[in-house]
């Protein structure tokens, strides 16, 4: 089952923010009377700039099949074996480590040892619901 990322206003003000600076610096540098190798170097950088963040905006989503969770956010990858996770914290933000998502108070995904990861699925309650179905031993703490 696919599972889309939340994003709430704080991921999407940023976002709209950046965007909106980069197209004002690209402007500003076409204006400009510069070299045109600067200007192409700079619209290549704004571009690619841009394109990371619409692929990390659009891109985030989490799927869940009966053996693994599998994640992705613009280029980060990876999946999880779902007998692993001992642990999910709901309604809890974590600032540092891995962290595939585009919201707050989403969902702390605990497995192995000491590996944790966040991610905000549109509905933190209808992702574990689904994720339960696959492993019932999961604890869940709700913060």
């Amino acid at each position: 089952m696919l599972f889309k990322s939340r994003k709430d206003t704080l991921f999407r003000s940023i976002v709209f923010t950046i965007a909106v600076l980069l197209c004002f610096i690209l402007y500003i540098s076409i204006l400009g009377n510069t070299a045109i190798t600067e200007s192409i170097v700079s619209v290549v950088v704004t571009s690619l700039v841009l394109c990371f963040l619409l692929w990390v905006f659009y891109g985030t989503s989490y799927k869940l099949t009966s053996t693994t969770l599998r994640y992705k956010s613009g280029p980060i990858k990876g999946n999880i074996p779902i007998a692993e996770i001992h642990q999910i914290i709901k309604g809890k933000t974590l600032w540092v480590g891995l962290k595939p998502a585009t919201a707050s108070k989403g969902l702390i995904v605990k497995y192995n040892k000491f590996s944790e990861l966040y991610i905000s699925p549109e509905t933190n309650d209808s992702f574990i619901a689904e994720i339960l179905k696959h492993n019932s031993s999961i604890e869940i703490i709700t913060v």
